[in-house]
């Protein structure tokens, strides 16, 4: 009787309050950037499921998730790392590795976090179980656009040395460097894309872009889309735009161009520039909803209250939405039924559906800024 017994205590237990076993493909976290927490979201009810709080400086939070999308990492700027467990609502462990760090990424294998720093610079590896550092890589220079690449490799840009790095972490302990020298001047950010082949630094100091074929990385960098606000006065840039945005939409990249009110194309087979498009004002994201057929865009000050949506098919605006004021950070669901959208001066996370554009859901925050969903989010780069 006694194995009856010990069942129907467990039973009792579960009764009692124990949560009831779910997955975690449609959790995610929202950054509440004043409050130094997460809110805890899931997707099928559009809900806050709870916070984690102690979390530190979050006012350049991004977060990436575990193989099995039960953890969440998440790069505080006081140069913390967090380690959240979705499925408890709890802090796991927090690590200060740096005096100020940008992001940073998970590797192929899931066994590695890498953090990029602001201060000192470098990056650090991190065993994604235990926390426990494994090995450092000095830069000298601060770290920007870091990114996941097969082989359990990271890839990242240098702003003042103008150069890019990639690390084979296939030994954590012991890992090898790529140093690609004279790519261009001030790389601000950079992605790589889906298949996994090429990275792409934004440049600040000039028109154009960096692209490396991760195939054939000794080869270096290629410059493309040179001088494409070449002739023109440039605008003042009110907020760096970000490439980190899954703009790939078939053979087309949707690219923020610095300064000015356009969204660049990029053909990803020729890579020429393939067109520009007008919007409202100095983009910050563009983000492709999956299927490839929509691009989101938001805005930096002072016009950053606006959403646009651009038809990938017409190669022009379709839709303009008001979200609130100061949108931060747009997500999607991985097969772009919902949009979740933030906005820090409104207090709120506002959920519309992918196809009619109708408001499905607002939901109470504090400051939010980034959004990152497990089943878009378990790894940085492809």
């Amino acid at each position: 009787m006694r194995p009856v017994a010990i069942a129907a205590l467990s039973l009792g237990i579960a009764a009692c309050g124990a949560p009831s076993p779910r997955g975690t493909g449609d959790l995610g976290l929202v950054v509440e950037r004043a409050a130094g927490r997460v809110m805890l979201i899931e997707t099928s009810g559009r809900t806050a499921r709870g916070r984690v709080a102690g979390l530190g400086d979050l006012s350049h939070a991004s977060a990436v998730f575990s193989r099995d999308g039960r953890y969440a990492y998440v790069f505080g700027r006081d140069g913390g790392l967090s380690k959240v467990d979705l499925l408890r609502a709890r802090l796991e462990r927090r690590v200060i590795q740096a005096g100020n760090s940008i992001g940073g990424a998970i590797s192929q294998d899931g066994r590695l976090v890498a953090v990029a720093n602001y201060q000192p610079g470098g990056i650090r590896l991190f065993d994604a179980r235990t926390l426990e550092p494994l090995a450092e890589v000095p830069t000298g220079a601060k770290v920007v656009g870091i990114a996941d690449a097969p082989g359990n490799r990271f890839v990242f840009s240098l702003f003042e040395a103008g150069e890019i790095w990639i690390v084979d972490a296939s030994q954590p302990r012991s890992p090898s460097v790529i140093k690609l020298k004279g790519i261009g001047r001030q790389p601000y950010d950079g992605f790589i894309t889906p298949d996994g082949r090429h990275y792409i630094a934004g440049l600040f100091g000039e028109d154009g872009l960096a692209l490396v074929d991760l195939w054939d990385a000794q080869a270096g960098a290629r410059r493309i889309l040179g001088g494409y606000g070449r002739g023109e006065e440039p605008l003042p840039v009110y907020k760096m735009p970000h490439l980190r945005g899954w703009a790939v939409a078939g053979r087309y990249l949707f690219l923020p161009a610095i300064g000015r009110h356009e969204v660049l194309v990029l053909d990803s087979v020729t890579w020429t520039e393939a067109g520009r498009i007008a919007v409202h004002g100095q983009p910050v994201f563009a983000v492709a909803q999956p299927g490839g057929r929509r691009v989101w865009v938001n805005f930096a000050f002072p016009k950053n209250d606006v959403v646009q949506v651009i038809d990938v098919a017409e190669m022009k605006v379709v839709r303009e939405l008001r979200p609130g004021r100061a949108v931060l950070h747009m997500e999607f669901t991985p097969r772009g039924e919902q949009a979740w959208i933030s906005s820090r001066d409104d207090g709120a996370v506002v959920v519309y559906d992918g196809a009619s554009f109708a408001e499905l859901a607002r939901l109470p925050a504090e400051s939010p800024s980034g959004i990152f969903l497990t089943s878009r989010g378990a790894m940085t780069g492809f």
